[in-house]
């Protein structure tokens, strides 16, 4: 029973370390995000909901978007190794003062999370997270990371990835959105169900501009030179 114990975390170690190293070339057909979102609507309606999801390379998505997804979510990407020390720093003394309690997950945590793990904020959660973030940061590059994520982003109540979003509300291909719709997209994505998409309102504009004024901080699409 102890070498079982000793073996089977070794061994889902090193399972972990295969299929992340793997999933450097090979694109997910799915995440576990997406599973899970199968699995309630089986459970709740009896029924599989249909998602919108389609894989398209970073080289066929608006570099607008990468550069807005960026601004919005994660603007240290470019430096860190997955986990941002500073806005981690900022969320802990907000939080020492009795400000609101505010996420401080990186572009690599939020892509660990949603291909690998589930909805939650338990620690064992986190500690998984954690894990999954140092494998992906050390064994992908940075765009193939910012490739991953905006694939299985969710956009929309069951619309998955920068294509299916873009096709599903604006009728074209994620590599011609322009930088306003861009700017649209990557406003949702903290809470996808809540910014809508197809549902404008004063909180989800005030975010888009505030997002558009980044892009602009950030020096426009040639920020995105610096991942590699």
């Amino acid at each position: 029973m102890l070498r079982l114990l000793v073996l089977a975390p070794l061994a889902l170690a090193a399972l972990s370390v295969v299929t992340v190293g793997a999933l450097r070339w090979l694109d997910p057909p799915s995440s576990a995000f997406m599973l899970e979102h199968r699995l309630a609507g089986l459970w709740t309606e009896g029924r599989a909901p249909r998602l919108e999801y389609r894989w398209v390379d970073l080289d066929d998505i608006d570099p607008e978007l990468a550069l807005a997804v960026i601004a919005a979510e994660d603007q240290r990407f470019p430096e860190h190794h997955g986990f941002d020390l500073v806005e981690l720093r900022q969320v802990l003394a907000e939080l020492g003062e009795g400000g609101p309690s505010r996420g401080a997950s990186t572009l690599t945590q939020q892509t660990a999370k949603n291909l690998f793990l589930w909805p939650g904020r338990d620690y064992l959660r986190k500690g998984i997270e954690a894990w999954f973030t140092v494998l992906i940061e050390t064994l992908w590059p940075k765009r193939r990371i910012l490739e991953v994520y905006l694939n299985i982003a969710q956009f929309g109540p069951e619309v998955y990835g920068a294509e299916a979003a873009s096709r599903r509300y604006f009728d074209r291909s994620a590599a011609n959105l322009g930088r306003s719709r861009a700017a649209r997209l990557a406003a949702v994505l903290p809470d996808p169900r809540g910014y809508r998409l197809d549902r404008p309102s004063e909180r989800r504009e005030r975010r888009v501009g505030w997002i558009l004024a980044q892009m602009r901080q950030l020096g426009g699409i040639a920020y995105l030179e610096r991942l590699r």
